[in-house]
């Protein structure tokens, strides 16, 4: 999850929360009404910032999962693909080599 959404999703939370005590305290009742509604609504604030945060985490985690087995999975061909032109590089190198070879041998029956 982006740093955008996230920061959007605590900005709604935060501004449900104030919004709904500011509700509260300009209501009239009683102080210990009002002071219970407070209670309750910081109660619910808190439960839905607790759910949220798991959310966020939850696709944060499954996001990163996903992210390094496409990773692992990129790196494993990556290397397989380095493997097999090592080895056209290793077998080209081994054919000059034989050819050198020859040449020399050449070279030496002359000399």
């Amino acid at each position: 999850m982006s740093n955008n959404n996230t920061n959007t999703i605590v900005g709604l939370l935060a501004g449900t929360a104030i919004g709904a005590t500011l509700g509260i305290l300009f209501a009239p009742d009683k102080g210990i009404r009002t002071r219970k509604k407070i209670a309750d609504e910081a109660v619910n604030a808190k439960d839905k910032i607790i759910e949220t945060a798991a959310d966020v985490k939850e696709k944060v985690a499954s996001t990163y999962s996903d992210k390094k087995e496409t990773l692992d999975s990129q790196l494993e061909s990556v290397v397989s693909n380095v493997s097999h032109k090592t080895e056209d590089v290793i077998t080209t190198l081994e054919k000059k080599l034989k050819d050198l070879k020859e040449k020399n041998k050449k070279l030496q029956k002359t000399a």
